[in-house]
Protein backbone atom coordinates (compact mmCIF):
# COMPACT_ATOMS: atom_id res chain seq x y z
CA UNK A 1 0.00 0.00 0.00
CA UNK A 2 1.46 3.21 -1.11
CA UNK A 3 2.18 5.49 1.97
CA UNK A 4 -0.69 7.70 3.00
CA UNK A 5 1.41 10.32 2.62
CA UNK A 6 -0.15 10.63 -1.13
CA UNK A 7 -3.55 10.34 -0.30
CA UNK A 8 -3.52 14.00 -0.68
CA UNK A 9 -2.28 13.45 -4.43
CA UNK A 10 -4.53 11.11 -5.80
CA UNK A 11 -3.27 11.08 -9.24
CA UNK A 12 0.45 10.85 -7.93
CA UNK A 13 -0.84 8.32 -5.70
CA UNK A 14 -2.50 6.10 -8.65
CA UNK A 15 1.06 6.56 -10.71
CA UNK A 16 2.77 5.06 -7.44
CA UNK A 17 -0.12 2.56 -6.82
CA UNK A 18 0.80 0.82 -10.26
CA UNK A 19 4.52 1.51 -9.95
CA UNK A 20 4.48 -1.09 -6.73
CA UNK A 21 4.01 -4.01 -8.24
CA UNK A 22 6.08 -3.28 -11.43
CA UNK A 23 9.05 -2.86 -8.86
CA UNK A 24 8.99 -6.51 -7.65
CA UNK A 25 9.01 -7.66 -11.34
CA UNK A 26 12.08 -5.48 -12.08
CA UNK A 27 14.31 -7.60 -9.82
CA UNK A 28 15.12 -11.10 -10.20
CA UNK A 29 18.07 -13.04 -8.13
CA UNK A 30 18.48 -16.46 -8.44
CA UNK A 31 19.67 -16.55 -4.50
CA UNK A 32 15.79 -17.22 -3.63
CA UNK A 33 16.05 -15.84 0.06
CA UNK A 34 17.72 -13.19 -0.65
CA UNK A 35 15.55 -12.39 -3.56
CA UNK A 36 12.58 -12.48 -1.27
CA UNK A 37 14.16 -9.98 1.14
CA UNK A 38 14.61 -7.77 -1.52
CA UNK A 39 11.46 -8.12 -2.17
CA UNK A 40 10.49 -7.71 0.81
CA UNK A 41 12.31 -4.33 1.84
CA UNK A 42 10.72 -2.86 -2.09
CA UNK A 43 7.35 -3.90 -0.58
CA UNK A 44 7.76 -2.00 2.75
CA UNK A 45 8.42 0.90 -0.24
CA UNK A 46 8.88 3.97 2.81
CA UNK A 47 7.23 7.23 1.40
CA UNK A 48 8.75 6.49 -2.62
CA UNK A 49 9.38 10.07 -2.55
CA UNK A 50 11.62 10.19 -5.26
CA UNK A 51 9.91 8.33 -7.95
CA UNK A 52 6.23 10.23 -6.38
CA UNK A 53 8.21 13.91 -7.01
CA UNK A 54 9.56 12.56 -10.33
CA UNK A 55 5.73 11.65 -11.32
CA UNK A 56 4.84 15.53 -9.86
CA UNK A 57 7.37 17.20 -11.78
CA UNK A 58 7.03 15.51 -15.05
CA UNK A 59 3.13 17.41 -15.08
CA UNK A 60 5.16 20.62 -16.09
CA UNK A 61 6.41 18.86 -19.53
CA UNK A 62 4.64 17.01 -22.57
CA UNK A 63 2.09 14.17 -22.57
CA UNK A 64 4.93 11.00 -22.32
CA UNK A 65 4.15 7.36 -22.66
CA UNK A 66 3.20 5.74 -19.49
CA UNK A 67 5.44 2.95 -20.00
CA UNK A 68 8.92 5.31 -20.29
CA UNK A 69 7.33 6.88 -17.21
CA UNK A 70 6.95 3.66 -15.12
CA UNK A 71 10.65 3.02 -16.43
CA UNK A 72 11.66 6.42 -14.98
CA UNK A 73 10.01 6.29 -11.79
CA UNK A 74 11.38 2.77 -11.45
CA UNK A 75 15.07 3.26 -11.95
CA UNK A 76 15.33 5.92 -9.36
CA UNK A 77 13.53 3.90 -6.34
CA UNK A 78 15.72 1.02 -7.37
CA UNK A 79 18.63 3.04 -7.20
CA UNK A 80 17.47 4.43 -3.62
CA UNK A 81 16.76 1.06 -2.23
CA UNK A 82 20.18 -0.25 -3.45
CA UNK A 83 22.36 2.85 -1.50
CA UNK A 84 19.78 1.88 1.63
CA UNK A 85 21.39 -1.75 1.25
CA UNK A 86 24.86 -0.58 1.27
CA UNK A 87 23.89 2.09 4.01
CA UNK A 88 23.02 -0.56 6.32
CA UNK A 89 25.89 -2.69 5.41
CA UNK A 90 28.39 0.17 6.45
CA UNK A 91 25.89 1.72 9.78
CA UNK A 92 25.44 -1.91 10.82
CA UNK A 93 21.50 -1.09 11.17
CA UNK A 94 19.19 -4.42 11.90
CA UNK A 95 15.95 -2.35 11.10
CA UNK A 96 15.32 -0.68 7.87
CA UNK A 97 11.16 0.06 7.03
CA UNK A 98 10.08 -2.21 9.77
CA UNK A 99 11.75 -5.16 8.56
CA UNK A 100 15.18 -6.67 9.29
CA UNK A 101 17.82 -5.72 6.66
CA UNK A 102 19.35 -7.87 4.44
CA UNK A 103 22.62 -7.93 6.15
CA UNK A 104 21.55 -9.37 9.88
CA UNK A 105 20.19 -12.01 7.87
CA UNK A 106 22.51 -12.94 5.54
CA UNK A 107 25.83 -11.35 6.14
CA UNK A 108 27.51 -8.27 4.91
CA UNK A 109 28.94 -9.81 1.73
CA UNK A 110 25.41 -10.82 0.38
CA UNK A 111 23.90 -7.37 1.07
CA UNK A 112 26.56 -6.02 -0.70
CA UNK A 113 26.38 -7.64 -3.46
CA UNK A 114 22.21 -7.70 -3.40
CA UNK A 115 22.66 -4.30 -3.64
CA UNK A 116 25.66 -4.40 -6.56
CA UNK A 117 22.63 -6.02 -8.55
CA UNK A 118 19.62 -3.03 -7.69
CA UNK A 119 22.03 -1.29 -9.32
CA UNK A 120 21.87 -2.96 -12.45
CA UNK A 121 18.19 -3.00 -11.93
CA UNK A 122 18.34 1.03 -11.65
CA UNK A 123 20.21 1.07 -15.16
CA UNK A 124 17.96 -1.63 -16.90
CA UNK A 125 15.21 0.85 -16.30
CA UNK A 126 17.25 4.03 -17.02
CA UNK A 127 17.85 1.98 -20.44
CA UNK A 128 14.14 1.83 -20.48
CA UNK A 129 13.33 5.73 -19.65
CA UNK A 130 15.91 6.95 -22.59
CA UNK A 131 18.44 6.51 -24.75
CA UNK A 132 19.32 9.77 -24.94
CA UNK A 133 23.69 9.58 -24.28
CA UNK A 134 23.73 12.91 -22.31
CA UNK A 135 20.61 12.20 -20.35
CA UNK A 136 22.63 8.54 -19.69
CA UNK A 137 25.58 10.46 -18.73
CA UNK A 138 23.29 12.60 -16.24
CA UNK A 139 22.66 9.11 -14.51
CA UNK A 140 26.38 8.41 -14.24
CA UNK A 141 27.44 11.71 -12.80
CA UNK A 142 24.62 11.53 -10.17
CA UNK A 143 25.03 8.06 -9.30
CA UNK A 144 29.51 9.09 -8.81
CA UNK A 145 27.69 11.99 -6.69
CA UNK A 146 25.45 9.67 -4.39
CA UNK A 147 28.74 7.27 -3.77
CA UNK A 148 31.20 9.88 -3.35
CA UNK A 149 28.73 11.33 -0.66
CA UNK A 150 28.37 7.97 0.67
CA UNK A 151 32.51 7.37 0.73
CA UNK A 152 32.48 10.88 2.20
CA UNK A 153 30.66 9.90 5.28
CA UNK A 154 32.77 7.31 5.57
CA UNK A 155 35.68 9.62 6.67
CA UNK A 156 33.85 11.85 8.59
CA UNK A 157 33.04 9.07 11.37
CA UNK A 158 33.90 9.82 14.53
CA UNK A 159 35.34 13.43 13.61
CA UNK A 160 34.34 15.79 16.14
CA UNK A 161 35.62 18.56 13.98
CA UNK A 162 33.14 18.16 11.47
CA UNK A 163 31.63 21.60 10.40
CA UNK A 164 28.39 22.67 8.98
CA UNK A 165 30.38 22.94 5.96
CA UNK A 166 31.41 19.35 5.98
CA UNK A 167 27.97 18.03 6.86
CA UNK A 168 26.59 20.06 3.57
CA UNK A 169 28.65 18.74 1.44
CA UNK A 170 27.99 15.32 2.92
CA UNK A 171 24.18 15.11 2.53
CA UNK A 172 24.02 17.04 -1.08
CA UNK A 173 26.12 14.26 -2.08
CA UNK A 174 24.58 11.48 -0.23
CA UNK A 175 20.77 12.42 -0.12
CA UNK A 176 19.69 15.66 -2.14
CA UNK A 177 21.50 14.81 -5.84
CA UNK A 178 19.11 11.62 -6.16
CA UNK A 179 16.22 13.98 -5.14
CA UNK A 180 17.82 16.79 -7.73
CA UNK A 181 17.89 13.72 -10.26
CA UNK A 182 14.29 13.14 -9.54
CA UNK A 183 12.94 16.46 -10.22
CA UNK A 184 15.35 16.30 -13.22
CA UNK A 185 14.33 13.18 -15.14
CA UNK A 186 10.32 14.20 -14.36
CA UNK A 187 11.49 17.24 -16.68
CA UNK A 188 13.74 15.79 -19.31
CA UNK A 189 11.59 12.76 -19.80
CA UNK A 190 8.65 14.87 -20.53
CA UNK A 191 10.53 17.53 -22.95
CA UNK A 192 10.03 20.55 -20.80
CA UNK A 193 11.78 23.39 -21.46
CA UNK A 194 15.58 23.24 -20.18
CA UNK A 195 14.98 26.35 -17.74
CA UNK A 196 12.06 23.96 -16.07
CA UNK A 197 15.28 20.98 -16.26
CA UNK A 198 17.60 23.18 -14.13
CA UNK A 199 14.73 25.05 -11.52
CA UNK A 200 13.70 21.09 -10.76
CA UNK A 201 17.40 20.62 -9.90
CA UNK A 202 17.54 23.23 -8.11
CA UNK A 203 14.33 22.88 -6.06
CA UNK A 204 15.27 19.22 -5.76
CA UNK A 205 18.39 19.87 -4.00
CA UNK A 206 16.83 22.50 -1.19
CA UNK A 207 13.84 19.57 -0.41
CA UNK A 208 16.76 17.08 -0.64
CA UNK A 209 18.60 18.49 1.94
CA UNK A 210 15.98 19.86 4.29
CA UNK A 211 14.47 15.92 4.22
CA UNK A 212 17.79 15.23 5.16
CA UNK A 213 18.57 17.74 8.38
CA UNK A 214 14.64 16.33 9.29
CA UNK A 215 15.66 12.55 9.05
CA UNK A 216 18.99 13.56 11.33
CA UNK A 217 16.36 15.34 14.00
CA UNK A 218 14.59 12.34 14.57
CA UNK A 219 17.49 10.32 15.08
CA UNK A 220 17.30 12.45 18.43
CA UNK A 221 13.97 12.72 19.21
CA UNK A 222 12.17 10.17 16.88
CA UNK A 223 9.83 7.29 17.73
CA UNK A 224 11.31 4.13 16.35
CA UNK A 225 8.00 2.66 15.83
CA UNK A 226 6.73 5.83 13.62
CA UNK A 227 10.28 6.18 12.05
CA UNK A 228 10.73 1.68 11.59
CA UNK A 229 14.09 2.34 12.45
CA UNK A 230 16.77 2.74 15.91
CA UNK A 231 16.60 6.24 17.37
CA UNK A 232 20.39 7.65 17.53
CA UNK A 233 21.40 4.58 15.24
CA UNK A 234 23.79 7.54 13.81
CA UNK A 235 25.54 8.63 16.73
CA UNK A 236 26.89 5.18 17.27
CA UNK A 237 27.92 4.28 14.09
CA UNK A 238 29.94 7.30 14.19
CA UNK A 239 28.17 9.73 12.27
CA UNK A 240 27.99 12.95 13.44
CA UNK A 241 24.74 14.68 12.15
CA UNK A 242 23.71 18.19 12.28
CA UNK A 243 22.24 17.98 15.52
CA UNK A 244 25.31 16.95 16.92
CA UNK A 245 27.41 19.40 15.22
CA UNK A 246 26.25 22.51 16.10
CA UNK A 247 25.48 21.65 19.96
CA UNK A 248 29.18 20.58 19.36
CA UNK A 249 30.01 24.44 18.71
CA UNK A 250 27.74 25.25 21.67
CA UNK A 251 29.63 23.74 24.72
CA UNK A 252 32.26 21.57 25.54
CA UNK A 253 30.52 19.11 27.46
CA UNK A 254 30.20 16.44 24.82
CA UNK A 255 33.62 16.54 24.08
CA UNK A 256 34.71 13.74 26.39
CA UNK A 257 31.69 11.57 25.52
CA UNK A 258 32.43 11.81 21.84
CA UNK A 259 36.13 11.10 22.80
CA UNK A 260 34.90 7.44 23.25
CA UNK A 261 33.84 6.46 20.26
CA UNK A 262 32.83 3.17 19.74
CA UNK A 263 33.07 2.63 23.32
CA UNK A 264 29.86 4.59 24.01
CA UNK A 265 27.52 2.91 26.36
CA UNK A 266 23.99 2.91 26.95
CA UNK A 267 24.33 6.25 29.13
CA UNK A 268 26.26 7.72 27.71
CA UNK A 269 24.17 7.91 24.59
CA UNK A 270 21.49 8.88 26.47
CA UNK A 271 23.61 11.75 28.10
CA UNK A 272 24.91 12.82 24.43
CA UNK A 273 20.93 12.91 23.32
CA UNK A 274 19.52 15.03 26.16
CA UNK A 275 22.91 17.63 26.08
CA UNK A 276 22.08 18.26 21.71
CA UNK A 277 18.92 18.92 22.94
CA UNK A 278 19.40 21.54 25.89
CA UNK A 279 22.04 23.09 23.99
CA UNK A 280 19.82 24.12 20.99
CA UNK A 281 20.96 21.56 18.53
CA UNK A 282 17.95 20.05 17.30
CA UNK A 283 15.59 23.38 17.47
CA UNK A 284 18.64 25.05 15.58
CA UNK A 285 18.44 22.14 12.84
CA UNK A 286 14.74 22.64 12.56
CA UNK A 287 15.37 26.62 11.88
CA UNK A 288 17.60 25.62 9.26
CA UNK A 289 15.31 23.02 8.14
CA UNK A 290 12.60 25.62 7.49
CA UNK A 291 15.18 28.35 5.87
CA UNK A 292 15.39 25.68 3.26
CA UNK A 293 12.28 24.70 2.99
CA UNK A 294 11.31 28.39 2.28
CA UNK A 295 14.09 28.87 -0.35
CA UNK A 296 12.55 25.60 -2.33
CA UNK A 297 8.97 27.13 -2.09
CA UNK A 298 10.52 30.19 -3.59
CA UNK A 299 11.89 28.42 -6.14
CA UNK A 300 8.30 26.63 -6.63
CA UNK A 301 6.41 29.80 -7.11
CA UNK A 302 8.54 30.58 -10.54
CA UNK A 303 7.00 27.37 -11.75
CA UNK A 304 4.39 27.69 -14.31
CA UNK A 305 0.80 28.27 -12.96
CA UNK A 306 -0.76 24.43 -12.89
CA UNK A 307 -2.19 22.56 -10.52
CA UNK A 308 1.41 20.61 -10.08
CA UNK A 309 2.56 23.99 -9.08
CA UNK A 310 0.46 23.86 -5.91
CA UNK A 311 0.54 20.08 -5.61
CA UNK A 312 4.11 20.89 -5.23
CA UNK A 313 3.79 23.44 -2.60
CA UNK A 314 1.42 21.52 -0.32
CA UNK A 315 3.61 18.40 -0.52
CA UNK A 316 6.73 20.52 0.49
CA UNK A 317 5.03 22.31 3.19
CA UNK A 318 3.92 19.09 4.60
CA UNK A 319 7.42 17.06 4.40
CA UNK A 320 8.36 20.06 6.76
CA UNK A 321 5.94 19.20 9.65
CA UNK A 322 6.50 15.34 9.32
CA UNK A 323 7.13 13.38 12.65
CA UNK A 324 8.38 9.85 10.55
Amino acid sequence: MVHQLWRQFPQIQTKLTDLQPYLLTAVSLNNQPIHHKVLQLLKASGKLLRPGFFYLFSEFGQPTDPNTLRSGAAALELLHVATLIHDDVIDQSPIRRGVATVHTEFGQKNAIYAGDYLFTCYFTEVLKATQDPKNMQRHVEAMQTILNGELDQMSYNYNPKMSEADYFHEITGKTAELFKLSFQQGAILTNAPTKLVTLGGEIGLKIGQAYQILDDVLDYQGNTKKTRKPVLEDLQSGVYTLPLILANQQTKALKPLLAKKQQLLPPDISEIQRIVIESGGVAKSLEIAHQLTSEALDLISQLPDQQAKVDLKALTQLLLSRDQ
